[in-house]
């Protein structure tokens, strides 16, 4: 058994990582009207201007829902300045459903700049990224006839590895995607607004939107967290077999690893917990 092809198994399982965790902080500083070109959101604003017809819809009955809860009899109806209040509800709940799409882009804009500036503080997410010591590394090379032994160990610690990998990346496609469903359908729950009575719809639809927004926020704290974590631990062999000693290593990074998986899963868990969203 060539050992060599054990440091490469777990060189290439921490590449995957590594790949991993660019592509995630690609993902969190990029907009969506620059993913894939700029294609999706293309076909967002269209389907965002279908909902707009359904949503001027529904402020006539918004609006008319809104009037007669808030009425106790018809002659509410001759006083001017309840007449005024629900229509400046109309005028503000046309305005968003015409442009609530380019607020929904402003408010991630504000979040974008939290991201980045949480990352730039520390230089980037880069220090989350794994590689195999040089200890390890040598110690595996000196390894005889245990060879065996430590490629089953190094074989399922690589696969849990690239696991975690694809479980982080794909949690942060999935907010990726959120985000754009919820500008699509954006101008059905705006025009919620229209109706004193039913614009908690809409002020739910906005709390959740930056909600999600904001766990790119909590993801690359997450990330800098793990990066101070891991870097605050240091790679000391026992007197034990290598094949112990590597066991105890990937054990460690991948409890680290685990951490951080956790932390990007709950992101819209502690987002809630954290504002009240």
């Amino acid at each position: 058994m060539d050992n060599n092809w054990i440091i490469d198994n777990l060189n290439y399982a921490f590449g995957v990582w590594n790949d991993k965790l660019t592509e995630m902080w690609s993902l969190l500083s990029q907009s969506p009207q620059a993913f894939k070109g700029g294609t999706i959101w293309q076909t967002i604003q269209t389907v965002n201007g279908a909902m707009q017809g359904i949503g001027y819809g529904l402020l006539v009955l918004f609006l008319a829902i809104g009037i007669f809860r808030s009425s106790a009899s018809f002659r509410d109806f001759q006083r001017p300045e309840h007449v005024l209040r629900h229509f400046i509800y109309f005028v503000m709940a046309k305005l968003a459903v015409t442009y609530g799409i380019d607020l929904m882009v402003d408010i991630f804009a504000v979040c974008a700049g939290i991201i980045s500036a949480a990352a730039g503080s520390v230089g980037g997410i880069d220090g989350a990224a794994v590689s195999l010591p040089a200890e390890i590394a040598a110690a595996i090379e000196d390894v005889g006839f245990l060879a065996i032994p430590l490629w089953l160990v190094t074989l399922l610690g690589c696969l849990v590895i690239t696991v975690l990998a694809f479980l982080m990346i794909l949690t942060v496609y999935g907010r990726f995607f959120k985000l754009y469903l919820y500008a699509a359908l954006s101008p059905v729950a705006l025009a919620s607004f229209a109706g004193e009575s039913t614009s908690q719809m809409g002020r739910a639809f906005l709390k959740s939107y930056m909600g999600v927004c904001l766990e790119g926020a909590v993801i690359v704290l997450a990330c800098i967290v793990f990066s101070a974590f891991a870097a605050s631990g240091t790679v000391v062999l026992g007197g034990g077999s290598v094949v112990t000693q590597v066991w105890g290593y990937l054990g460690e990074v991948i409890f680290n690893m685990l951490v951080l998986v956790g932390l990007v899963k709950g992101a819209d868990r502690v987002v809630r917990e954290m504002f009240g969203m």
